[in-house]
């Protein structure tokens, strides 16, 4: 499998050493039942010793055989954690785009359902090595007391085994297909979560996504888990009363055929009483290993950046005068909309407005200006210079953003990631009036629970804290009451043009573009500078443009 195989290249020599430890532990349960055979069946020894060296091979094969285990799920425990952590910083690197392509409810169902499925495959993982070791070991010792017998109760377990594999494989076809139904009632769960206002308004929609998308959804999972236990029961079951019917014909062998004395007899019962255990602990660990093969297939196909160690330094630009947006390109794989040529120069220092109806592009030229969105033709150039497409980092670290969708974090940074200028943080918690509404504690932010106009406010704070050159706002005075929504405009908008801010700002407050250096306007994925009559009339009446 390949999850084993990558375990393996990871971990080869903690991997050997824990099959080491298997095998001794293996050794060693084989070399009690030769024990009991040779000194308490065959020759009964009547010695005082006998009992003491009895119980301490019993104490050595618990004190190996835990070891062994432990071991084992220690190095799976540590895979799982390196297999999570890899899958984050892949998704840190992912480009944006594709990662909303994927959506956060299918990542969220992989770092929860298959990281968990593959952590549960791990710890059961030593039954499975163990029952497979003891199994292929006990088979050695038999061969040593009957070759007939042995080939016989070979035939019985390959039958045994066999038909578990066949069960087992149900197994794997119903978690398959219950892995991709998991998919489904996260999106079920974020609808009901993230609609809970919209859905406590309106009971009938509450109604008709409760019984046409979450019923049918749970129905289906509820059906494949229940195949998926009754096969896997199935497959217990089955061995368990298979490897019962292996000692009635071990005995048969022996009393019917002659093939065996009582004491090889019973010494083959004794073993495959000692295999019983092992071997339906691996029938039954199967299936986890399988659902983690699922789940690991399922985290492969997310397609995500290849896994890199390091977060490299970007390159900064301190010096830069324009920037440039020279036939860019973009369109999106799941429609026909598309935005461009886009021809655009910001002057360092300038503040823009960009107007345009929904759906006009706005969000996605706001993308492409910061870099989250590749184009797919055209070019970006800072002083004339293009920049590098294998290096977007370079060119984002010109960027601070405070978007529509604004994740507040707890965290006041500044340049290269160190504190914030504590400062510029306390003059700037004045000019947003939060002063005495944000608590913070060495930089971190103790109270976020905030009305949505005050999260904005803490996010420029956060955005002016990282003191980069150009600052995108898309749409930020939409939350604000309009007496801050003035201040903003009159206020703080020139105190960032003073502190030397390039300022790129997506807006409809039609009073107040006025105050703006330039306007912009995208209409149907094409953008136009608005000069003269035209800004003058957006200024007197954005609306009437977006319609």
């Amino acid at each position: 499998m390949e999850l084993l195989i990558l375990v393996w290249r990871q971990y080869r020599w903690p991997f050997i050493s824990v099959m080491a430890l298997s095998l001794a532990s293996a050794a060693l349960g084989i070399g009690l039942i030769a024990f009991i055979n040779q000194r308490l069946i065959e020759t009964v020894d009547t010695t005082v010793m006998v009992l003491p060296e009895f119980l301490g091979l019993l104490l050595l094969l618990m004190v190996v055989t835990l070891g062994s285990q432990l071991a084992l799920t220690t190095l799976g425990h540590h895979f799982v954690y390196r297999l999570r952590s890899e899958f984050i910083k892949r998704i840190l690197d992912t480009h944006v785009e594709r990662i909303e392509q994927l959506g956060s409810a299918s990542l969220l169902a992989g770092l929860t359902s298959d990281i968990r499925n593959i952590t549960i495959a791990f710890v059961r993982l030593p039954e499975l090595v163990q029952g497979i070791i003891l199994t292929v070991g006990s088979a050695a010792y038999l061969a040593m007391l009957s070759t007939k017998m042995l080939l016989v109760t070979a035939i019985w377990m390959a039958v045994t085994i066999w038909g578990g594999f066949v069960l087992v494989a149900r197994v794997y076809q119903h978690m398959a297909t219950l892995r991709e139904t998991e998919d489904k009632l996260y999106n079920d769960y974020q609808t009901v979560l993230e609609g809970r206002k919209e859905l406590t308004l309106n009971r009938e929609r509450a109604e008709q996504i409760f019984q046409q998308c979450y019923i049918p959804d749970a129905k289906e999972y509820r059906h494949h888990i229940i195949r998926a236990d009754t096969f896997h029961l199935s497959a217990v079951n089955w061995s368990n009363i298979m490897m019962l019917g292996a000692i009635g014909l071990v005995f048969w062998m022996a009393n019917s055929l002659g093939w065996a004395d009582t004491n090889v007899a019973a010494t083959y019962s004794l073993t495959l009483l000692f295999l019983r255990t092992p071997l339906l602990s691996a029938v039954g660990a199967l299936p986890t290993l399988l659902t983690a093969q699922v789940a690991f297939n399922k985290l492969n196909k997310f397609a995500l950046a290849p896994y890199k160690p390091d977060f490299p330094q970007p390159k900064a630009f301190p010096d830069w005068k324009t920037l440039e947006l020279r036939n860019v390109v973009f369109h999106y794989q799941d429609n026909a909309f598309s935005v461009g040529p886009i021809n655009l120069t910001i002057h360092r220092g300038e503040l823009l407005f960009l107007i345009g109806g929904n759906g006009s592009g706005k969000s996605t030229l706001a993308m492409l200006l910061t870099g989250l969105y590749q184009p797919q033709s055209g070019t970006i150039l800072l002083d004339g210079q293009p920049i590098a497409a294998g290096q977007p980092e370079d060119y984002r670290k010109l960027f601070s953003a405070v978007f529509t969708d604004v994740w507040l974090f707890d965290r006041l940074l500044g340049p290269q990631g160190k504190p914030a200028n504590p400062a510029l943080v306390e003059k700037w918690l004045e000019h947003l009036k939060m002063t005495h509404k944000l608590e913070l504690n060495d930089g971190r932010i103790l109270n976020i629970k905030l009305s949505k106009g005050q999260k904005k406010r803490i996010a420029l704070l956060l955005a002016l804290a990282e003191e980069r050159d150009i600052i995108l706002l898309d749409e930020w005075a939409a939350d604000q009451d309009p007496h801050f929504r003035r201040e903003f405009y009159q206020v703080l908008l020139p105190l960032m043009q003073e502190m030397g801010k390039t300022i790129f700002a997506i807006s409809h407050d039609d009073h107040y573009f006025i105050h703006a250096d330039r306007l912009l306007e995208m209409r149907n994925g094409q953008l136009t500078e608005l000069t003269g009559d035209e800004r003058d009339a957006a200024s007197r009446d954005a609306v009437a443009r977006t319609a």
